[in-house]
């Protein structure tokens, strides 16, 4: 137990003090995460509204392919983008291997299919009277639209928090894609898992209660957002 209570203690200095080396890993952390949700959140979102609220031939199969990758390995995800983005793969003379872009263009495809599909679960779980409803007092399509979005945007915050739960706490894809490089491309996760290995428990735990912070505070601000809308 003493050993536990000395590695807290430790971190916290870590933290007081602002160890270069674990506030690169939490500035790499949040820029990767920031430029994953992005790309995620443009495409994602856009995606699973039309998947929701629209009606077209294979949107069975679509949904069917999106709900699979719900549930797709990462380290395959990783294994596929590490081909890609290789300097014999197609995309290797763009050279993202080994770094942050590289590292959220496989955390990207990751969070995708979290958006998309629960994104398009929010819409379609809107009453089926809505749209019937604005179109006969007289509403264009753009108001229709519009007010769906509102109606669905706790659905959809749910779906970019998940999301972002699900890209920061990562770690075969930040390992594969960023190569876990010291003051470049090494996250809190890959941080935790090689200091943990290496008996630096202190690094771990400090690493690990920053990582917690950052998820409380998201989870804070979309608390927070839920609470003046519904207000």
């Amino acid at each position: 137990m003493n050993y536990i209570l000395d590695g807290l203690r430790r971190a916290l200095e870590l933290l007081w003090g602002g160890d270069p080396e674990t506030f690169s890993a939490v500035w790499t952390t949040l820029v990767v995460t920031f430029e994953a949700m992005a790309a995620t959140l443009l495409v994602g979102a856009p995606a699973g509204f039309l998947l929701g609220y629209a009606e077209f031939p294979g949107k069975r199969a679509a949904r069917l392919v999106v709900e699979t990758f719900l549930s797709f390995p990462t380290v395959v995800i990783g294994l596929v983008v590490y081909a890609f983005i290789s300097r014999r793969g197609p995309l290797g003379e763009w050279g993202l291997l080994f770094t942050v872009p590289g590292m959220a263009v496989g955390l990207t495809i990751l969070g995708l299919p979290i958006v998309i599909a629960l994104t398009a679960q929010a819409v379609e779980n809107l009453d089926p009277r809505l749209r019937p409803t604005l179109l006969t007092l007289g509403a264009r399509p753009r108001h229709v639209f519009w007010t769906t979005v509102t109606e669905a945007r706790f659905g959809m915050l749910l779906a970019a928090t998940a999301a972002f739960g699900r890209i920061v706490s990562e770690i075969g894809i930040s390992m594969m894609l960023g190569g876990n490089i010291k003051w470049d491309t090494r996250t809190i996760t890959t941080a935790i898992a090689l200091e943990t290995g290496k008996g630096e428990f202190a690094t771990g735990i400090a690493l690990g209660i920053v990582l917690m912070v950052i998820a409380f505070a998201v989870n804070l601000v979309a608390a927070a957002c839920r609470g003046r809308s519904a207000a």
